[in-house]
C-alpha cells in the first residue's frame, strides 16, 4: 500500500512538470518528489505545531493548499519534540528546539540541542518598546473588522491584520486561532530582517556593503567581484532556480538540503554583478551564511547576536528565526512572528533607522535600502524589499509611489508607507495571490485623512 501512495504521491505532483517535458526538459527531478512533499510536511507541521499552536488538523491543511497530494504524507508525532513525514520509503524528521524553532534533522549536523538561547531584555509599557496598546481607532478597526470577513467570504484566509501610524497600533484584528502573540510564518518577508541583520552589522562595523571576496570558495574566480550589496539587491549575478518545483534549487534549499546557503554558494556567475536583477531565494542564505561566518562560523554566536542585537531593541517578543542543520538561520524563509513584531521590524525604516533610542542602522541605510537598484532589467527591488516605484510602471498602482514593502508566500506583507508615516502588516495562508493593492487602498486612503488631521 505504501508503495502505491509513493507512486500517487509521485504522478500528482509531476502535472506540473509534465508541461516542462513538453517543452523538452527531462524529468529526471521526479525522484525529488517524495523527498520533497516529506520534507514540506514535516518541517510545516513541526512549526506549525510547536510556534503557531496550530492542530495537526490545521497544518495538514494548510500544507495541502500546495498539492492535494501532500495529503498521502503520513505525518505522526515522536519524542523529543519531532515530526515523522514519511511516504513509502522516503522519510523525513524536523525537531523542535526551545527558543530555536523546528529544524529538518540531517546526519552530522550540529547539536542544537545544547545551544541556549538567550532570552532578551524587553521593556514593559507601551508598544513598540513594550506591548501594550491603546484602544484602537474606531473607524479603522471596523475597516479592518470588514476586510478580515470579506477576506473569509473571498477564500483569502486572512489570520490577522495590523496599522501602525505615527510610532503606534491605531489598530489590529484576529482570524479564528489567532491571538496577538501567535507566531506566524512570513516566509520571503524573512528576507527583509536578514537585510536589517546585516545593516545592524554595519552600523556595528562587522561589514561593509562594499565588502567583495565574500566567501573562501569565491576567492579564485569572478564571483570574487561580488558585493555585500549586490546581494541585498539580489543582483549577485549568480544563477539560481527559484521556481518552487521538486528537485529545483529553491526546493532542495528548503527541504532536503543540510545547509540551506550551501547551493548557492556552488552556483556559477551568469551575469556581471550588479547588472541584472533576478529574484533567488539563495541570494538571502548567503547573506544568513555571511552574518554567520562575520561572527565566527558558531551558532551560539549567531543567536547570542540576534538576541542582543535584533529582538531586545527592537522589542521582538515571540519572534523566532529558524536554523538549518548547519546551525544557520534560513534567511529566505524561515521566520516566524505575530503581526506586532512584524511591525516592530518595520518601525525603524519610517525612523531613519533609529530604534530603541540609539542609530540601530547605518546614517543613510534606510535611504539605499528603499531606492531602486541599479540593474538593467527591473529596478524596483531594493534591499530585500519590493518596490512601488523605480520602473516603468508602479507594482502597485493604487498605492503611493514611495511605499515598499516585505513580502512572502501566501501573500504575507508588511506594506510601509513613508509618507503617511504608517505601517500595514497582513498575514494569512492564500493559496493563489492576495490582491495587496485592493485590500490596502482603502486602508491608504484613511490613513491619508489622519495624516493631514481629518477624522
Amino acid at each position: 500500500m505504501k508503495k502505491i501512495l509513493l507512486l500517487v504521491l509521485i504522478a500528482l505532483l509531476a502535472v506540473p512538470l509534465l508541461f516542462l517535458h513538453l517543452a523538452g526538459i527531462p524529468l529526471r527531478g521526479l525522484p525529488d518528489m517524495a523527498a520533497t512533499g516529506t520534507g514540506i510536511a514535516a518541517k510545516l507541521h513541526c512549526s506549525g505545531y510547536y510556534l503557531s499552536g496550530f492542530t495537526d488538523e490545521r497544518n495538514r491543511a494548510d500544507i495541502s493548499t500546495y498539492s492535494p497530494a501532500l495529503l498521502l504524507v503520513d505525518v505522526r508525532h515522536e519524542q523529543p519534540n519531532t515530526v515523522v513525514a514519511t511516504l513509502g520509503s522516503v522519510e523525513a524528521r524536523a525537531r523542535y528546539f526551545p527558543g530555536l524553532g523546528c529544524t529538518l534533522l540531517h546526519r552530522g549536523m550540529v547539536n542544537l540541542a545544547t545551544l541556549d538561547v538567550p532570552a532578551a531584555r524587553l521593556q514593559s509599557g507601551p508598544w513598540p518598546a513594550g506591548n501594550e496598546v491603546a484602544e484602537p481607532d474606531e473607524t479603522m478597526q471596523a475597516l479592518l473588522a470588514r476586510t478580515l470577513v470579506e477576506d473569509s467570504q473571498q477564500g483569502l484566509d486572512t489570520r490577522a491584520l495590523l496599522v501602525v501610524q505615527a510610532g503606534r497600533v491605531i489598530a489590529e484584528v484576529y482570524g479564528n486561532g489567532i491571538s496577538p502573540d501567535t507566531p506566524l510564518l512570513g516566509w520571503s518577508m524573512g528576507k527583509s530582517l536578514t537585510a536589517l541583520l546585516v545593516g545592524r552589522m554595519e552600523a556595528l562595523g562587522q561589514l561593509q556593503r562594499s565588502d567583495s571576496i565574500l566567501f573562501p570558495a569565491w576567492r579564485a574566480d569572478a564571483r570574487r567581484e561580488i558585493t555585500v550589496e549586490n546581494l541585498l539587491q539580489m543582483s549577485s549575478g549568480l544563477a539560481f532556480s527559484e521556481p518552487y518545483l521538486p528537485g529545483n534549487d529553491s526546493t532542495r534549499m528548503l527541504f532536503t538540503a543540510p545547509s540551506a546557503s550551501d547551493l548557492a554558494l556552488a552556483s556559477p556567475l551568469l551575469h556581471t554583478p550588479g547588472s541584472y536583477w533576478y529574484y533567488s531565494s539563495g541570494t538571502s542564505n548567503l547573506l544568513a551564511r555571511l552574518v554567520s561566518d562575520r561572527l565566527g562560523g558558531k551558532p551560539r554566536a549567531l543567536v547570542e547576536f540576534f538576541a542582543r542585537e535584533i529582538a531586545e531593541p527592537l522589542g521582538l517578543r515571540n519572534t523566532v528565526f529558524e536554523l538549518d542543520s548547519s546551525g544557520v538561520y534560513v534567511g529566505s524563509s524561515y521566520l516566524y512572528a505575530p503581526a506586532r513584531d512584524w511591525a516592530r521590524m518595520a518601525l525603524p525604516m519610517l525612523n531613519e533607522g533609529r530604534a530603541n533610542g540609539i542609530q540601530w542602522l547605518p546614517p543613510g541605510w534606510v535611504t539605499a535600502a528603499s531606492t531602486p537598484n541599479p540593474s538593467s532589467n527591473d529596478r524596483r527591488y531594493g534591499y530585500q524589499f519590493w518596490l512601488n516605484g523605480g520602473g516603468p510602471t508602479l507594482r502597485w498602482p493604487d498605492l503611493q509611489a514611495d511605499a515598499y514593502a516585505m513580502s512572502g508566500n501566501r501573500g504575507q506583507s508588511v506594506m510601509i508607507f513613508p509618507d503617511l508615516d504608517a505601517i500595514v502588516v497582513r498575514l494569512g495562508w492564500t493559496a493563489g495571490d492576495y490582491p495587496v493593492n485592493e485590500k490596502f487602498e482603502p486602508i491608504q486612503a484613511l490613513l491619508k485623512r489622519y495624516r493631514i488631521g481629518e477624522p
